[in-house]
């Protein structure tokens, strides 16, 4: 009698001892994984959109099924690195080391994807950000150098240019944007037939900035401010500069580039665009 009383007990773990259940799924792998280098060292407007895609990215990741890392050392521009990621993504900056350019270059041309906020892009010669990398700028995002740009950091209306691209299926035909520095380039993108413009100034924006200068102030022209490049898996974003209380003393920031609903959806479908790895139109 004692010993079925005491099976009794340990059947329903009355004896101290764990009753197993069934076992919890293990989480599902992520639909792909994304690297986000950044630098975060100077400007602290950039530094501002860091700090902010750095939170909002893995809030998304979570959502959305995909892994989201970052680092701050470029030396990971390397191939054993790389090779765990589906996306990389430069927040604020660009490679100057001879051997991570190299790398990802290699990575890009084996078909990895790659997504450039804002300052990534820029390249002034002279400067300390000199356009000393023509694949970079010229084949890849076929920009090439800085022209010039807005001041103070202002929200713009957007236009969808090609209505029809996964990036931009779920935008109106044009939206406001967050706040930002707006730059233009010395080459004219549409004349390039690799590059395919996304979003762009739409003209109800002029006059677009504040200045004091006079050329800090746009009043017409065309201004393209998304692109992709239809050789490679890439999508370049010319938003991630927040606004800034300089004036004031306080350096605290004004605006969130995520701020704006339809600006924040374009970024994330573009993300998962990348993501998903299907092979760009044209190669």
């Amino acid at each position: 009698m004692l010993v079925l009383l005491r099976l009794w007990l340990l059947g329903f773990g009355l004896l101290g001892l764990p009753c197993v259940g069934p076992a919890a799924a293990p989480p599902p792998p992520p639909r792909f994984r994304v690297i986000a280098f950044y630098t975060a060292k100077h400007d602290l407007a950039h530094i501002s959109f860091v700090r902010e895609a750095n939170q909002w990215f893995p809030q998304a990741a979570a959502q959305h099924g995909f892994a989201y890392d970052t680092t701050s050392n470029w030396d990971n521009l390397n191939a054993a690195f790389l090779a765990r990621y589906q996306v990389v993504v430069f927040l604020d900056t660009r490679p100057e080391k001879p051997t991570q350019r190299a790398a990802f270059e290699q990575y890009m041309a084996q078909g990895g994807a790659w997504l450039g906020f804002h300052f990534a892009a820029f390249a002034l010669t002279p400067s300390a950000y000199s356009q000393n990398w023509d694949w970079y700028h010229r084949q890849l995002l076929g920009a090439d150098q800085y022209a010039g740009n807005t001041w103070r950091p202002t929200a713009a209306t957007l236009r969808v240019e090609a209505p029809r691209h996964p990036t931009t299926r779920r935008l109106p035909a044009t939206f406001r944007s967050a706040p930002n520095e707006w730059y233009k380039w010395t080459a004219d993108l549409r004349r390039n037939p690799d590059i395919e413009i996304l979003l762009a100034v739409d003209s109800v924006s002029f006059p677009l900035g504040t200045g004091p200068k006079p050329h800090e102030i746009w009043r017409s022209g065309y201004y393209p401010v998304a692109w992709t490049n239809r050789k490679y898996r890439m999508l370049y974003l010319n938003m991630g500069h927040n606004d800034m209380d300089y004036e004031g003393g306080t350096n605290q920031t004004l605006s969130s580039t995520f701020g704006s609903a339809a600006q924040s959806q374009f970024i994330l479908d573009g993300l998962l665009w990348l993501g998903r790895g299907k092979k760009p139109r044209g190669r």
